[in-house]
């Protein structure tokens, strides 16, 4: 059966940014930090890392996404971190079919890397039926995971934590006022993160 697995990384004080997020620096001031996990190590968009993200990795990292993309069936990603990437250069990273939440849907660029759905549910009930029997990744931002979990839509929620504590930027559950249980699947850890899995129950 096709799960809905939203996973994001956070800094120990909760934060998926830092202040002043944007296109070209989408992870923020001081954000770069948060994602070492992705490139074995210290990068900065001044001087980026050569090669793809999880290019080169080993252990717990390696481990975590070998995993993800080997049940990955297509993508649900939010307006905002689609322009905050760049667009990925107009290249799907995933290789999946990939569904971007947009209040302008007719904005689509041409051909097919990304589909611009207007809604959180519409987008994953469209990623769902493309996924097959493989999963839907739930990858981003912040608001479009906090969409996901009120509307009772995400199976798997995984938090991947950097160690380093931010203080200023875009909070993961800024302004969240549902209440969802979840049962812990399991913890790995490494130099440059904590991943926590955990089983969504209570859906509302």
């Amino acid at each position: 059966m096709t799960k809905v697995c939203a996973s994001i990384t956070t800094s120990v004080d909760g934060y998926v940014t830092g202040p002043d997020d944007g296109p070209g620096r989408g992870l923020g001031e001081g954000g770069e930090r948060l994602h070492y996990w992705v490139f074995g190590g210290p990068w900065s968009y001044d001087a980026e890392p050569a090669g793809a993200p999880g290019d080169g990795l080993g252990g717990v990292e390696k481990e975590y996404l070998d995993a993800a993309f080997a049940r990955l069936g297509a993508s649900v990603a939010g307006r905002n971190m689609y322009e905050a990437s760049g667009h990925w250069g107009d290249q799907n990273p995933w290789g999946v079919p990939t569904f971007i939440v947009t209040h302008r849907p007719e904005e689509q660029p041409e051909g097919d890397a990304f589909i611009f759905v207007d809604g959180v549910e519409e987008a994953i009930e469209r990623a769902k039926a493309a996924a097959g029997d493989k999963d839907v990744s739930l990858s981003g931002g912040a608001d479009v995971i906090r969409q996901a979990l009120a509307a009772g839509l995400v199976d798997e929620l995984s938090i991947i934590v950097a160690p380093v504590i931010l203080g200023r930027g875009k909070l993961l559950f800024e302004g969240f006022d549902h209440d969802i249980e979840l049962t812990p699947k399991g913890v790995r850890q490494s130099p440059l993160a904590t991943f926590i899995d955990y089983e969504v129950v209570t859906k509302r």
